[in-house]
């Protein structure tokens, strides 16, 4: 079962609302937990009472960041017919919301990837083969060039992604997300 955000008042709130702030800006191992506490007005004992850890705590900000990535994601594909498109409604969003590091970064749990998974999704709707791994890869480290200033991540990304399309099978197939299919005979 998915484990929402507490409220912002809270100590746990409050240190998880500034653990998205202070990951998104900055690489894991540039966080501190004396700046998280600090940031978030609490002893460094509050969060290790909460997420045992300066890892726990990522943990639980990143899988819910990444939740609503995902869920932007899947709206995006629902809609449209580019795969390329789809991951940059994300990559966008990450960057407007200022999650960019916090998404930039592999997992830190090795051989779960949910952007990998989403990938491989709707690759499964394009008629070519590709690695999601690679492709999301690639999408983090677009991130991650954004996150540090460079301003042609997203230019960069685009080039990188064209090509790719979001089609349907024969007859259309279901969308992601449990969506209407898409039918090919569209030209």
């Amino acid at each position: 079962m998915r484990q929402w955000i507490p409220v912002s008042t809270s100590p746990k709130g409050r240190l998880a609302l500034r653990a998205v702030e202070q990951f998104g800006s900055k690489p894991f191992d540039e966080v501190t937990v004396g700046a998280l506490a600090s940031a978030a007005e609490v002893t460094t004992g509050a969060l290790y009472h909460h997420f045992d850890s300066k890892l726990g705590l990522y943990q639980f900000v990143r899988a819910d960041v990444e939740q609503r990535l995902l869920d932007r994601m899947a709206g995006a594909a629902a809609t449209s017919r580019s795969v390329s498109d789809v991951l940059l409604v994300g990559f966008d969003y990450a960057v407007a919301q200022r999650f960019a590091y916090l998404l930039g970064q592999p997992p830190p749990k090795s051989g779960e990837d949910p952007v990998a998974q989403f990938v491989d999704e709707l690759l499964g709707h394009v008629e070519i083969t590709a690695d999601p791994t690679i492709i999301a890869a690639l999408w983090r480290a677009a991130l991650i060039s954004a996150a540090a200033g460079t301003d042609r991540a997203r230019d960069t990304l685009v080039v990188a992604l064209s090509g790719f399309e979001h089609r349907g099978g024969p007859g259309g197939r279901q969308g992601l997300g449990g969506g209407e299919g898409v039918n090919d005979d569209s030209p």
